[in-house]
């Protein structure tokens, strides 16, 4: 009986713990779920695994449920993955967490190795399945010696066709609403043509690439923080264009470039009288003084927009004129924007979400100019059990069984670029309903 330990109920956890839970009695693991919150571990298991109460700030609460196991799972915040792990490695237990490898997490690598422990990250949605789906095609057109020329790929978190028809920006938060309010904040790094591009923030969601994905539709994505990055994690650096983005349905660029443009994103200082604001208020105060025009029309004449046009519609539709009280104390920019945007776009129990990701290689064999895209698509069932929530867990989920399995021989911080893991993760993921198409353009 190996002993496995989840750490994290939240949300994004749903589609692991299902899985540990629905192969616990045929793989003989014995599962349990800690979270701060125990009323949530409790409600996550139901009833057919232990669920405790875990502060990964508490010594204690380290030292009385990390021994013993054979696995530990991470769904904490990132922060408190260097905690969990530097005592796994001191007892040779196996880690693994969907989240970037940390500076910290990094200097654990030889001592890991030392103690024979497997310390597994990125191994989520995006980190995760971006690594594996990339690294298939990859490694399949490096065994037939051609010349890769371009890589790009987009990866999004959408509202399935279907759901929600009224809204306009065919968008909902599906991940943590402050990443996407401050999303793409930063300079932007990529190559293009042999060429280094950067996009500052405030030209970033007018410079988007239009993309269609067969039985799909159009969408349209934005740049990525930093695509250089990957030219050494997927030894890259023959490319001549590498880029990175995220995907979203058409029109919504321009229109959060209103926000972006207006300053409503800033998260570098609080605002005054919050306590009192109305939506109304808070997009009136980066407007101009002008007593006599509505805020509609002074936001119009201030960017550009016609008043009956679908960016105008778009944020109607948010409600960011409405005279509804903020509720909120006080809060920078970016929080207050963040909480009103939550009104309208928080799951409703009906919804569905959708999870999209499509990469494009450009390669020469025989001189030959050649293109393959690679599709995967990942749809929730309701407002629980998510595509997000399925995307992160079960990538996760199957790697780790993968370590139990004895399958996974590398030790050391490793994140899933390897074969051993990539390989038959994603041929799992076509069994569980993922749809995961490689097609040769030309």
């Amino acid at each position: 009986m190996q002993k496995i330990l989840i750490l994290g109920a939240g949300q994004s956890s749903t589609a692991l713990i299902n899985y540990f839970l629905d192969h616990s009695e045929k793989k003989q693991w014995s599962v349990t779920v800690g979270d701060y919150n125990e009323a949530l571990a409790r409600d996550k298991v139901n009833g057919r695994a232990q669920a405790i109460f875990f502060d990964v700030n508490d010594p204690e609460s380290l030292q009385k449920h990390l021994p013993g196991n054979a696995l530990v799972i991470s769904m904490l915040p990132v922060k408190f993955h260097p905690v969990i792990a530097e005592f796994c490695v001191e007892a040779g237990i196996h880690l693994a967490t969907a989240s970037y490898v940390s500076t910290e997490m990094k200097a654990l690598h030889d001592r890991a190795k030392e103690k024979g422990a497997i310390l597994l990250n990125e191994c989520g949605l995006d980190p995760g399945l971006d690594h594996m789906g990339a690294m298939r095609i990859l490694d399949k057109l490096r065994e037939k010696g051609v010349e890769l020329k371009t890589f790009e790929s987009f990866a999004g978190g959408l509202l399935a066709p279907g759901t929600d028809e009224g809204n306009p920006w065919e968008y909902k938060f599906t991940w943590n609403p402050r990443n996407v309010v401050l999303a793409g904040q930063g300079i932007v790094k990529f190559i293009q043509e042999g060429k280094y591009k950067y996009i500052p923030y405030h030209k970033l969601f007018r410079r988007i690439e239009m993309i269609h994905i067969p039985g799909y539709g159009y969408f349209e994505g934005y740049a990525n923080r930093d695509s250089l990055k990957y030219l050494d994690l997927y030894n890259l650096r023959e490319v001549d264009t590498i880029y990175r983005g995220t995907l979203r349905r058409p029109g919504f660029c321009r229109t959060w470039d209103v926000f972006v443009q207006l300053g409503a994103t800033d998260d570098t200082y609080e605002m005054e009288g919050v306590s009192s604001m109305t939506h109304r208020d808070f997009i009136n105060s980066f407007m101009y003084y002008n007593p006599h025009d509505s805020v509609e029309l002074k936001l119009a004449h201030y960017m550009h927009l016609e008043l009956d046009g679908p960016e105008m519609h778009r944020l109607k539709w948010s409600g960011i004129f409405d005279i509804t009280p903020v509720g909120l104390e006080k809060g920078t920019p970016a929080q207050i924007l963040e909480h009103i945007l939550k009104k309208k776009w928080t799951l409703r129990k009906e919804d569905r979400d959708m999870i999209v990701m499509w990469n494009k290689f450009e390669y020469l064999e025989s001189g030959q100019p050649r293109e393959i895209h690679a599709t995967m698509i990942a749809k929730g069932t309701d407002h629980t059990d998510t595509a997000m929530s399925k995307t992160v867990g079960l990538p996760l989920a199957l790697a780790a069984s993968l370590i139990l399995d004895g399958k996974i021989k590398e030790t050391g911080v490793i994140i899933p670029t390897l074969k051993a893991i990539y390989e038959p993760v994603l041929k799992a993921l076509e069994t569980l309903g993922f749809d995961i198409i490689e097609e040769q353009i030309k």
